[in-house]
């Protein structure tokens, strides 16, 4: 029995002692000091709401975001009970704080802590709180929820965290706290949630965390403690969720970890961890996620991990895990999604494997399974992606019939035989077909045209004959296909030349025959093409010349003769990319020259064609000249003849009226821009184009380096043509009057998409993947593909331009440089702070790494939606010899849209491989904008 019970009965006794006169006498007695009591609590309570309404708005006046200002309209007064996000207890003081997601900006020094004798919850998570944790909320003595998630908070965890005897929930969770983990925490007998995950904490996991015995959820992830678990770990046998992964952590699972009878969820991904798992872990009953990938794990993985039937989610890739599969997964129908890739596992898996109607992802590549697929994969009715490549599996491919769901299916270097069955162009939405690397042999059915969602299509290095099917013109989705290394015979079907999406085709080692359709000239997106090693025989197509996008080609080992395309993907191949043909020529290395008639009358023609345009250009440049000259020695002169003077535009020439007119002499509700340096105007021409105006700001002190930017970005735009760098339309190049004009891209900055929330939760993560990739484009492509090569220098989110369709352009080249190959490029600093390479600090010699460099940060800005100021210290912090620790992609991924899904989330992680990859500190050990390119042909 409760004590209070026990109290109220011995009360009630003596009552019943007392005669009725005695008992009405000291009931009467009791009523005076009650009255008393009732009476100071109720003054002692108006004077703490008054200092507590005093405390709260001199916190809300220290906040610097006028908008956070704005959405506490309800904080005047003292009637603070009424306030929004505000709640109080029976006396009128305050007993919680709730202001999550309020938008609120500024830090917590001002938020009076000793003012607050009874808040029982404070909640101001996901905001934008900075500085440190101040020492005085040790105060709140009577608080048991400390929810300050999501913010960013810096400095260490104050000590003074553990004067708080009352918590039981305490969450700083995604800040950038930092040193150790306070021991005083361990003494909060009460606690039942603690999660510091997802900040800068260091040390090692204090033995004494086994003190706090009533968790029951417990994360540390995401932070850089090292040394081992501790075996008081055990201590906690409450706990159902216990998170430690992306840390330093090393040793093995100490056995005690069988003690968590009632644990759901374990992570303990991307740590250091070795050893084998501790056969206790078969006691866990009621496990739901177990998470053990990228760690240096061995031995075999218990035979009892599904033995409560509930598992869901089991993740074990990238250890080296040996042996057979656990027995209990074979009918742990509950699994959603499982990956075990990259191990060492051995088992048939015809037996291993059951029928999982959850069943989402599978994943158990590069691993030692053999055996025969088994029909029951078809009946996972949800399963989505199947990776089962590089094993000895054999038999054939199964038919999928009730996988309606599936969008991957890698099935690569295995040791299948047979055809493809039919019955695969019933999964419509597949995305991902890889079949590569296998015995497959007959023709591909021509089914295979109705998966009209496909992207990825590898059925290389296999055995298929026959030609190879026009129906593939229906997959109009197609990003990659390679067919090569296989028999396929007749000629290139024409009607391919329709899938317009195409960036890889690989055709090569083949028995192809007759001459090269022309119509393949249509893929203007594709930008690696191989057709060596087959029949073919004629000319390369003329309509080659149109194919701008091409960097890589290989028509080596054919029959074909003729000139090269005027294409320069072409013209700087290397000799073996036309190795063993009849009769090529042109002016690629190890080709003879043509002969003049080769073409006839229309080569001839082209040649008149191409002398015209040499003198226009010579004409256009010295018109450049001239207008610069005039600017820098003339300009007195030339402002005599202002009222009337032409813009040079690609159409022919505009008068400068007309712009004049279509901007009503530069209104500002044209305006769609200002900077530093110009003001951006939208105009509509007499002639119904649509372009941006960019004028120039000829400021007395600055327009001497105007003019200069004014000549580096006409120099610049006039010598390159490439789909992903914003096109000049024309220019005027008067001294107080200098215009550029640029075809207008609707969709505006990628810096004004990323911080609008409305447009950055609309731009999806196969759009975004795709941004990076055009930007990629156009830096490799002003770094390969231009004499001289051309270094941007301020490639930043604001000098990225998208279309309503979300393709990219690079834009203002007012500080790109044109590099001189044979001297040293030194120059004064150019560029945006925050994306400017480190090396500028102490040397100002310009190369094409600056590039990469800010590549990488506009990559992270990306994928993380916001810039990548902390990564990018961090970054920096590391020696030139030191290795970047592993950071979690979850933790950098922008919050504002749901993870990546099954198709997209490889690229997210190759962007951001490769984005880490530009941020090296050395300039040489970053890749080369090529590299980059290449490694994102997905």
């Amino acid at each position: 029995m409760k004590k209070s019970s026990q109290l109220q009965i011995m009360a009630s006794k003596e009552e019943k002692a007392l005669s009725p006169k005695a008992a009405y006498s000291q009931n009467s007695l009791q009523v005076i000091p009650i009255i008393l009591i009732l009476m100071l609590v109720s003054s002692a309570s108006t004077a703490t709401a008054g200092q507590e309404a005093e405390a709260l708005l001199n916190w809300k006046a220290s906040l610097d975001n006028n908008k956070s200002l704005s959405l506490l309209p309800s904080w005047i007064g003292n009637s603070t009970c009424n306030w929004e996000g505000i709640s109080c207890n029976n006396f009128g003081s305050i007993a919680q704080i709730n202001l999550t997601s309020s938008g609120l900006r500024g830090t917590l020094h001002a938020f009076g802590f000793s003012s607050f004798p009874s808040l029982m919850s404070l909640n101001l998570s996901h905001n934008t709180i900075f500085g440190t944790i101040p020492l005085e909320i040790g105060f709140l003595k009577s608080l048991r929820t400390l929810d300050l998630t999501g913010n960013n908070i810096n400095g260490s965890i104050p000590h003074e965290v553990g004067m708080l005897g009352n918590l039981t929930f305490l969450s700083l969770h995604d800040n950038k706290l930092s040193g150790n983990f306070p021991i005083e925490i361990c003494m909060l007998s009460l606690l039942s949630v603690l999660d510091v995950g997802i900040n800068n904490l260091t040390g090692s996991i204090p033995e004494e965390i086994g003190n706090l015995s009533s968790l029951t959820f417990l994360a540390l992830g995401g932070n850089n403690f090292s040394g081992s678990i501790p075996s008081t770990i055990g201590n906690l046998t409450r706990l159902k969720v216990l998170y430690l992964m992306a840390n330093q952590l090393s040793g093995s699972i100490p056995p005690e970890v069988g003690k968590l009878k009632f644990i759901t969820n374990l992570g303990l991904v991307d740590n250091k961890l070795n050893g084998s798992l501790p056969s206790e872990m078969n006691n866990f009953t009621f496990l739901k996620q177990l998470w053990l990938s990228n760690n240096n794990f061995s031995g075999s993985i218990p035979q009892g991990i599904c033995i409560g039937g509930v598992l869901e989610m089991f993740t074990a890739h990238n250890n080296q895990f040996t042996g057979l599969m656990p027995g209990s997964l074979r009918n742990c129908t509950s699994l959603v999604r499982l990956r075990l890739e990259r191990n060492q596992l051995t088992a048939n898996i015809a037996h291993e494997f059951g029928i999982y109607p959850k069943l989402t992802y599978v994943d158990l590549s590069y691993n030692r399974f053999y055996g025969e697929l088994s029909e029951n994969w078809g009946q996972c009715q949800n399963l989505q992606s199947l990776r089962l490549s590089n094993n000895r599996i054999s038999g054939g491919v199964p038919r999928f019939e009730g996988s309606m769901q599936l969008h991957v299916l890698v099935l690569s270097s295995n040791n299948l035989t047979g055809t493809i069955p039919i019955e695969l162009g019933g999964l419509t939405l597949m995305f991902n077909l890889n079949l590569g690397d296998n015995k497959l042999s007959g023709s591909v059915p021509v089914e295979i045209g109705m998966l009209t969602n496909l992207q990825h299509l590898n059925l290389a290095a296999n055995d298929f004959s026959g030609p190879i099917p026009k129906q593939l013109d229906r997959c109009r989705e197609l990003l990659n296909l390679n067919l090569s290394r296989n028999r396929f015979g007749g000629s290139i079907p024409p009607e391919m030349s329709s899938i317009d999406s195409l960036q890889v085709l690989d055709l090569s080692q083949n028995s192809l025959m007759s001459e090269i359709t022309p119509q393949l000239g249509n893929f203007m997106k594709l930008e690696a093409l191989n057709l060596s090693h087959n029949e073919l025989s004629g000319s390369i197509p003329s309509t080659f010349d149109n194919m701008l996008s091409l960097t890589v080609v290989d028509m080596s080992y054919n029959h074909l003769e003729g000139p090269l395309p005027n294409n320069k993907a072409f013209h700087e191949a290397s000799a073996l990319a036309f190795a063993n043909n009849t009769g090529l020529c042109g002016n690629a290395t190890g080709l003879n020259v043509c002969p003049s008639e080769t073409r006839g009358e229309k080569k001839s023609s082209k040649s008149v064609i191409f002398i015209v345009l040499l003198v226009l250009g010579i004409l256009f440049f010295a018109f450049v000249v001239t207008g610069i000259l005039c600017v820098v020695y003339y300009p007195r002169e030339a402002q005599l003849n202002e009222d009337r003077f032409a813009v040079w535009s690609y159409d022919g020439r505009l008068q400068y009226e007309d712009i004049i007119e279509a901007t009503e002499e530069f209104n500002s509700k044209y305006c769609v821009g200002v900077g530093g340096n110009a003001s951006v105007y939208k105009a509509e021409l007499p002639t119904g184009r649509i372009v941006a105006v960019k004028k120039l700001h000829m400021l007395q002190d600055r327009g001497v380096a105007n003019l200069k930017a004014f000549e580096s970005e006409v120099r610049a735009l006039t010598e390159i043509r490439h789909r992903n760098i914003l096109k000049l339309y024309g220019f005027c190049s008067h001294p107080q009057h200098p215009l550029l004009l640029y075809d207008f891209v609707e969709g505006g900055s990628l810096e004004n998409i990323l911080t609008d929330e409305n447009h950055a939760v609309k731009f999806g993560w196969i759009e975004r993947v795709n941004v990076v990739k055009d930007v990629a484009n156009a830096l490799s492509y002003m770094h390969n593909d231009c004499s001289p090569p051309i270094v941007h220098r301020d490639i930043s989110s604001k000098n990225i331009l998208l279309d309503l369709e979300y393709g990219a352009y690079v834009s203002d080249f007012g500080t790109a440089k044109l590099l001189n190959l044979e001297t040293s490029n030194w120059t004064s600093f150019a560029g945006t702070f925050g994306y400017s390479a480190p090396e500028l600090a102490y040397t100002m010699e310009v190369n094409e790494k600056c590039d990469v460099y800010s590549f990488g940060v506009v990559a992270l800005e990306v994928i993380m939606g916001k810039h990548p100021g902390d990564l990018l210290s961090y970054f920096l912090s590391l020696s030139s010899t030191s290795t970047p620790e592993p950071i979690q992609l979850n933790d950098v991924l922008d919050k504002s849209l749901p993870p990546p899904g099954n198709h997209v989330v490889n690229k997210v992680i190759t962007v951001a491989n490769l984005a880490f990859a530009c941020l090296r500190t050395n300039p040489q050990s970053r890749p080369t904008m090529q590299q980059i390119t290449r490694e994102l042909l997905f």
